[in-house]
C-alpha cells in the first residue's frame, strides 16, 4: 500500500483530506455536505486500481477523486445525488399493500 494511501487511513476529518491532497475547498459547503463528499469519494476510489503505482501517481489520482467528488456536490446537492441508503431508499417505488383478504358475503351467513 503506497504511503499516501496509509496516510489517507489515519485521517480523521474531511479537512485532513483535502490538506493533505492540496484541494482546495469552501469551508462553508463543506460543513453543509462533508460526510457526501466523502462517501462519494470512497465510491470513486473503490473502482481505482493503485497497485504497482508509485506514491505521486496515487496520490494525484487521489486528489482527482476528492476534487471530482467535491464538484459532484458544487453543481448538485445531497438529494440529488442520493450517496446513502435512506435517500435512495426514499425515492424508491414502493409496492402497494396487499389488499385485505376478501371474505364471500355467504360465509358470513353460515
Amino acid at each position: 500500500m503506497s504511503d499516501t494511501l496509509k496516510t489517507l487511513h489515519t485521517l480523521s476529518s474531511a479537512e485532513d483530506f483535502f490538506t493533505l491532497l492540496d484541494v482546495p475547498y469552501d469551508p462553508v459547503k463543506l460543513n453543509v455536505v462533508r460526510m457526501h463528499i466523502m462517501k462519494r469519494m470512497g465510491q470513486y476510489l473503490a473502482s481505482e486500481d493503485f497497485e504497482g503505482l508509485d506514491d505521486a501517481t496515487v496520490k494525484a489520482r487521489c486528489k482527482e477523486t476528492l476534487e471530482r467528488a467535491y464538484e459532484d456536490f458544487q453543481k448538485s446537492d445531497p438529494l440529488k445525488e442520493r450517496v446513502f441508503k435512506v435517500l435512495k431508499d426514499a425515492v424508491k417505488e414502493k409496492a402497494p399493500p396487499a389488499p385485505p383478504p376478501v371474505v364471500p358475503f355467504s360465509d358470513l351467513l353460515k
